[in-house]
């Protein structure tokens, strides 16, 4: 059973994606991502894959070296 969230069915305003890319940008967990926008970590995961926004940390270094 999913968890139920403030907003769940409502479509997403220009505020939320502009508030996903702003949180996305600055290396937020998409886990925080959600709970800040009142939306689940699968519609998070969602709305970046279909508004082009990268979730994935931007400070790992290149295929998975280690220094």
């Amino acid at each position: 059973m999913t968890k139920s969230t403030r907003n769940t069915g409502k479509s997403w305003s220009k505020a939320d994606v502009s508030q996903l890319r702003t949180l996305a940008a600055g290396n937020t967990p998409t886990r925080v991502i959600g709970l800040k926008l009142g939306r689940t970590e699968g519609a998070v995961y969602s709305k970046a894959s279909e508004k082009g926004v990268s979730l994935s940390p931007t400070n790992q270094s290149p295929y998975n070296r280690k220094k």
